[in-house]
């Protein structure tokens, strides 16, 4: 597959979300990566200050892993929260060093490989029940049906809560995470609406639901014994000795319902995509079910579901011949470094036999997304279980991306299948 045509330069603006919605950056990365891989980008909606960007592999992970040059403390997406505000939002993805590493292992062995082994048989029986009702109804769309049915009820499974919650689930991680789309969330980070909840995650008063939530689920579970990652995060300490506060578990509890769900979905659906639009490779896959994992890693690469995070540079640095200042916003394009020709051959292509695969699409370094180990097996067993079956699967309409230069989204995917 031949790359797409590059932008001029003077035409490159990725804060143009109506580029990413028509599925159009990826003609601006390819412009960056040939022509200025370190990009000086002006913000002309909202209060941002402008950032850097890059978009080669190298210097991604250069960016990714050197967490004393570049912070994760001054947050991890455009929006620039007051100071006033950043203790009171602060994740574990706003946290570094030693902080963060105890945060993160709070969880950490509970998405081991070796733990969500024991999920494997349950979750290979809801993705059969997403399927089986997909199957019957032929004319679907493919993210309410499938992408968006399984992972949101192992997400259900993982926080122990009803099944008749997931709805909320998905609508409180839609409105977050598509804090920049009008259909997905009321309150748009850039709008003067937005600045009454500055002191909130994405400036969305949507964030107060989910903490509400989490914390009635916290008192539930305080104390007790057990094996949900509520329990878990009530009533374990930090390795570092420093209880979560109240705010720490509204955080971490609104990450894991976001963070849970919303990228897998849209993992499965454009590999889904990917795989219609080369039938050869959807083929390949059911042929050679014992290369799953390998094939897997593919997919997730070319999806590439998460278009960036950012750093903020704490001395300046030289880098292509340009200098970041200290206090400069970076942001990593973690999309464009898995389209890096220098790194993958083909990189527009899909090809399952390829390996090694050291894609970018969880992160690198200290930062790597906790639940990746998660996100595979999820999406292996969703292609192992959903391919065999068919016998035909056919787009019938547009794709409808969600507006954001954020998450790499599909909101709609009409598509008509037909088991074999």
């Amino acid at each position: 597959m031949t790359p797409p045509a590059p932008v001029p330069l003077a035409d490159v603006d990725l804060t143009n979300l109506t580029a990413f919605e028509h599925h159009e950056a990826w003609g601006m990365f390819e412009t960056l990566r040939n022509e200025d891989p370190l990009h000086w980008q002006d913000e002309t909606v909202g209060d941002g200050h402008g950032f850097w960007s890059v978009v080669r592999y190298d210097d991604i992970e250069r960016v990714n892993k050197d967490g004393e040059t570049f912070t994760s403390t001054k947050f991890v997406n455009l929006e620039e929260p007051p100071a006033e505000y950043q203790d009171l939002r602060r994740s574990m993805l706003e946290s570094d060093g030693t902080r963060h590493q105890a945060l993160r292992k709070l969880l950490a062995r509970d998405f081991s490989v070796a733990q969500l082994r024991r999920y494997e048989d349950f979750l290979r029986g809801l993705a059969r029940t997403s399927i089986d009702q997909a199957l019957e109804m032929e004319d679907i769309d493919f993210v309410d049906a499938i992408a968006a049915d399984f992972p949101i009820n192992v997400l259900a499974r993982l926080l122990d809560v009803p099944d008749d919650m997931t709805p909320s689930l998905i609508t409180w991680g839609n409105a977050i995470v598509g804090f920049s789309d009008p259909e997905l969330s009321e309150v748009l980070v850039d709008s003067d609406e937005a600045m009454k909840w500055k002191h909130l995650p994405f400036r969305n008063p949507v964030s107060l639901e989910v903490f509400e939530y989490g914390r009635q689920l916290a008192r539930e579970r305080r104390g007790g014994e057990g094996d949900d990652l509520v329990s878990k995060l009530v009533n374990r300490i930090p390795e570092d000795g420093i209880p979560l506060t109240d705010t720490d578990f509204d955080n971490y509890f609104l990450l894991l319902v976001v963070a849970g769900n919303e990228t897998t979905r849209q993992a499965m659906t454009l590999s889904m995509k990917a795989l219609m639009d080369n039938p050869d490779q959807m083929q390949y896959f059911v042929e050679n079910m014992d290369k799953a994992q390998q094939m897997t890693e593919e997919l997730i690469r070319y999806a590439s579901p998460v278009y960036h995070f950012r750093r903020t540079a704490t001395r300046d640095v030289e880098m292509h011949g340009k200098t970041i200042k200290e206090g400069d916003k970076v942001v990593m394009w973690l999309a464009a470094g898995n389209r890096d020709p220098e790194k993958f051959s083909n990189p527009y292509g899909v090809d399952l036999t390829r390996f090694p695969n050291d894609h970018m699409t969880f992160g690198k370094g200290p930062h790597s997304c906790l639940g990746a180990n998660l996100a595979r097996m999820e999406v292996r067993i969703l292609f192992e279980e959903l391919l065999p079956r068919l016998a035909s699967i056919e787009q019938t309409g547009e794709i409808e991306r969600v507006r954001s230069n954020f998450v790499n989204g599909v909101k709609r995917f009409p598509v008509r299948v037909k088991a074999k």
